[in-house]
Formats: C-alpha cells, structure tokens, sequence
C-alpha cells in the first residue's frame, strides 16, 4: 500500500481522520507545554511580588464580581505601542499569587495592570463613584454601592486563606488570624482600591534588567 492509497483511505474515513487530527493535535500541544514544565522561571515570584493581603485579596474577588475583568485586561503585552503606553511588558513571576489569572484579552478600557500607584486612592474612589468626573469620554459604569458595604460580606476571608496556603501561597498563622481584622471597617471600595493600587507593582529594576 502507497503513500497516496493510505492518504485517500485516511480521507474516505471519517473516524480515521478525526483520529489523525486529534494525534496530530496531541503532539503539537506537547511541543508546546512539556519544554515549560520544568520552567522554574514561570513558578517564582518576582522580587517584589507577594501575597494578597486580605483587603487586597477581598477587593480582588469584588474585581472579578463586578466584572472588571470583562473590559480590562491585566497583561502587558511586548509591542512598542504598549510599552509606550501602559511600562515594562509583564513577567510570569508577578501572577504567582493569582488564582485565577485576569489577563484577558477585551480592552474596553484601558489594560490595568501596571496601574497600581499611578492614581491616589482619592482619584480612584472618585472614578469609581463618578468614572466622568475624572475621565470625561468614559463609558465605565459608576459603583456607587461599594462604598455602603462592608468588605467583610464579601466572603469568610479566613477560609480563603487556609485554601491558598494549602495550594501552595506562604500565609502564616498570624496572617490567617488577622484576617478578618484587618477588614474591620473597611468598605467594598476601600478593598476595591487597595487590590488596585497593587496591580503591575511586583517588577523591580532587577527583574526587569534580567528579562532583558
């Protein structure tokens, strides 16, 4: 049997072709994920990159509730145009600690992730109360609720603590302890701003001199 008598059974059969594409699939993606594995690079932390706090891990799930990750991506991709626009590209190393990743793909708005430290929390708060009060063509809704909720009802902040540990994040006993005190009299937004002003702030001029 020929090369060509193989080639034209394989395409009068369609289980066979199925079966073809999908070893041929399988290989492609082993290629692709087997040489990272053992990446080291892709599991450690960047020098200035730690654990959420508890308000910073509480505004993080308040991020994903209201669904902020729907229009901002959080990945600074390496193109001229968004080094220009947004600073260093992103690092593996800075998202060790998030569970899930936000990088997304849709930018409504703008990318947030070297946003942490650019604004103070007052223009934050303002943003999130009024986004036209400081940006005049924006098309951001206003939260005004998350300044009349407790970050505490956001969820048992000790439980997702003692989760991350056991998956592998470095929270002591007295992190875990403290937790819930350190939401007392906080505010959804307060949380909110907190996560924020954290966002892209793990890349130090070290790692980015050694990504270069």
């Amino acid at each position: 049997m020929n090369g060509l008598t193989i080639h034209r059974k394989i395409e009068e059969h369609t289980g066979l072709l199925i079966f073809g594409i999908l070893i041929v699939s399988a290989i492609g993606g082993l290629v692709q994920l087997l040489p990272v594995l053992n990446q080291e690079s892709l599991e450690t932390a960047t020098s200035n990159t730690r654990p959420y706090t508890a308000a910073q891990l509480t505004g993080r799930d308040i991020y994903i509730r209201e669904g902020c990750s729907v229009c901002h991506s959080q990945q600074v991709r390496p193109l001229i145009a968004e080094l220009e626009r947004y600073g260093p590209y992103s690092r593996a190393g800075e998202f060790v600690y998030d569970r899930p990743f936000l990088w997304g793909s849709k930018r409504t708005g703008p990318d947030l992730h070297r946003l942490g430290g650019k604004y103070s929390d007052d223009w934050h708060r303002i943003h999130l109360l009024d986004p036209r009060a400081v940006v005049a063509e924006s098309i951001m809704p206003a939260y005004p609720w998350l300044d009349k909720r407790s970050a505490k009802e956001t969820g048992n902040i000790t439980a997702k603590f003692i989760a991350l540990r056991r998956l592998g994040h470095p929270y002591s006993d007295e992190d875990i302890s403290g937790a819930e005190a350190e939401l007392e009299g906080l505010t959804e937004m307060d949380a909110l701003i907190a996560y924020l002003q954290v966002l892209g702030t793990g890349l130090s001029g070290e790692d980015e001199g050694a990504a270069l």
